[in-house]
């Protein structure tokens, strides 16, 4: 198995579940086979919840949630934190400029596979764009980059044009807001686990996002869901 772990230390990105073949690794080179069970990798949180993080969907063609987001956007779109660009290539399917941005080098290397344009870049860092973009997203957990959302909401309303919003996705109601440290776990049955580097991280339910928005200058214009996952699309204040 090749994995990668991104500079803030999630293990965002798995080579072979993108598709290479038993016999080679993510840059092509031969290996052994791979094993009978695939690693499962866990989010563990400073708090004692541990979420298994699925990979293989981010790996693979987006789900009907993710179709949803993307039938929202009408222009062109910055996907922030894209992983494997499954979201980013919804959104070119669609007709739209859109661009897939992660701090991870083979996430981006993932993304641009999958014939969509993508850049390795900090969110925090410059980007292309900005105050010109009709929507940024935040999908898969990413309103949590950083461990602030006030402060992350607030960069991602500095993205956006005057009439642009921003889809994140957040917790069920009731998960309230959460800041702390968290962790990648790796490892697969009888195996040793092995343990990322920690770093910040946040949670934020979908009744608390409208204060956090708030303090970001931003507010929320609606709330949606799709099965489970609950989502809320925000404006400029």
């Amino acid at each position: 198995m090749n994995s990668t772990i991104s500079l803030d230390g999630f293990g965002v990105v798995l080579g072979r579940l993108g598709g290479w073949s038993a016999d080679q690794d993510a840059y092509g080179t031969p290996v052994a086979p791979r094993p009978a069970t695939q690693p499962e990798h866990w989010l563990v949180h400073a708090d004692g919840r541990r979420d298994l993080l699925p990979v293989r969907r981010w790996h693979g063609p987006p789900e009907p949630e993710i179709e949803s987001v993307a039938a929202r956007c009408t222009g062109p779109t910055i996907d922030l934190g894209c992983g494997p660009g499954r979201l980013t290539r919804a959104l070119a399917q669609r007709g739209l400029v859109a661009l897939g941005v992660d701090i991870s080098a083979e996430a981006v290397r993932l993304t641009q596979g999958r014939g969509v344009v993508a850049l390795r870049r900090d969110v925090f860092e410059p980007l292309p764009g900005e105050g010109r973009w009709a929507h940024a997203l935040l999908i898969d957990g990413n309103i949590g980059i950083g461990g602030d959302p006030v402060r992350l909401l607030r960069r991602c309303g500095a993205l956006i044009a005057a009439d642009g919003t921003l889809v994140v996705e957040v917790e069920p109601p009731g998960a309230g807001l959460w800041q702390g440290q968290a962790y990648v776990l790796s490892g697969s049955s009888g195996d040793r686990e092995l343990r990322g580097p920690a770093f910040r991280w946040a949670r934020v339910g979908a009744e608390a996002v409208a204060r956090a928005a708030t303090a970001a200058g931003l507010r929320v214009v609606d709330r949606f869901r799709f099965g489970p996952r609950w989502f809320a699309e925000l404006a400029r204040s």
